[in-house]
């Protein structure tokens, strides 16, 4: 038996994307159910959370089931990952054993594991969601790794909900400052997803060394044919800006600096301009703004813009709970 797992909405269809946000739409209407009775689910921390883990856990207990939240080298044994390991440093079990035993006792596993920001091409790999997948015997959910497709089907859904119809309206996914590098998991995200929906989607940074993975970049300009929008880089805040309806803000590490962020960091400094504020919003059609939280105010957008109505960022944090539950209750019924 093929098991389903949920891992970037790259192997997802339109239409099946279309049928989440529909049955999240549902489980927003009506916020409880039992589509997960009698089911649990291991949540796995490698990183922090605050939403994630509380929609996760809510989602789960909001449809009957019940969550375990693990945290692998704090309140669960350390994991290895590699094939051919001789476990003989801090590590103390196996992947190979970890997500069998795990299928023997939940239903669902789900997985958040940031990359090490020491090497692009191993992080670019995403070995532990993937390891944990072609273990485990019960579907394995990403919630963030290199991509974060939960985060991508909460966003959709608050751009549909303020918008309608998405199909060719003007996406702009706008780099920012921020005084530390971060993961390009939401940007990478954010572009499969609005391309996926058949918008027109700008990705807006300061210089070329900001351009997303090749790969991401890959699967962009083909949803982009295949959904009737468009995909373009910019690096002129202005003509980005102009007419947009939809501006999202993140911001991400350069990958050619990849762990030599001190070197990155004089050009992440002299790009502080690029912060979201009411000048640049009154370009746009009257654009919505939002963002994954958390968010930096007055570093990444003012609070000017971050308290105006057409900030949706909470919409999309409130999303999650929603689309998180449509995941779950499909896998579930998948299986």
């Amino acid at each position: 038996m093929t098991i389903r797992h949920f891992i970037t909405t790259q192997d997802y269809s339109r239409a099946e994307i279309d049928a989440l946000l529909l049955q999240a739409a549902e489980f927003k209407r009506s916020p409880r159910g039992q589509q997960l009775a009698g089911k649990s689910v291991a949540l796995l921390f490698f990183n922090p959370s605050m939403r994630t883990r509380t929609s996760f856990e809510l989602g789960a207990f909001h449809l009957g089931g019940h969550a375990v939240v693990l945290a692998p080298g704090k309140d669960a044994w350390p994991i290895e990952f590699e094939v051919g390991s001789v476990m003989d440093g801090d590590t103390e079990e196996h992947i190979a054993e970890v997500a069998r035993v795990l299928s023997r006792y939940v239903d669902l596993i789900c997985v958040r594991a940031f990359p090490k920001f020491q090497d692009w091409a191993v992080d670019r790999e995403d070995k532990v969601i993937k390891a944990f997948a072609q273990y485990a015997t019960v579907p394995v959910i990403n919630m963030e790794t290199i991509t974060h497709p939960c985060q991508e089907l909460a966003h959709a859904m608050a751009m549909k909900e303020h918008l309608g119809d998405l199909q060719n309206r003007k996406y702009v996914l706008t780099w920012t400052y921020h005084p530390k590098p971060l993961n390009t998991a939401v940007a990478n995200s954010a572009l499969l997803i609005a391309t996926k929906l058949g918008m027109d989607v700008t990705l807006l940074c300061p210089t070329p060394d900001y351009v997303l993975d090749e790969r991401y970049m890959a699967f962009g300009y083909q949803n982009a044919k295949e959904n009737g929008g468009s995909l373009k880089v910019s690096h002129d805040i202005r003509e980005a800006y102009t007419g947009a309806d939809v501006i999202y803000a993140k911001s991400w590490g350069a990958l050619p600096y990849f762990g030599r962020w001190e070197q990155e960091k004089p050009i992440r400094e002299a790009n502080k301009h690029f912060i979201v504020d009411e000048e640049k919003m009154a370009l746009t059609n009257n654009g919505l703004f939002s963002h994954c939280l958390p968010l930096r105010r007055n570093i990444k957008a003012t609070d000017a813009v971050m308290d105006s109505p057409a900030c949706i960022a909470i919409d999309e944090a409130e999303n999650r709970l929603h689309v998180q539950k449509a995941v779950m209750a499909s896998l579930i019924n998948g299986r």
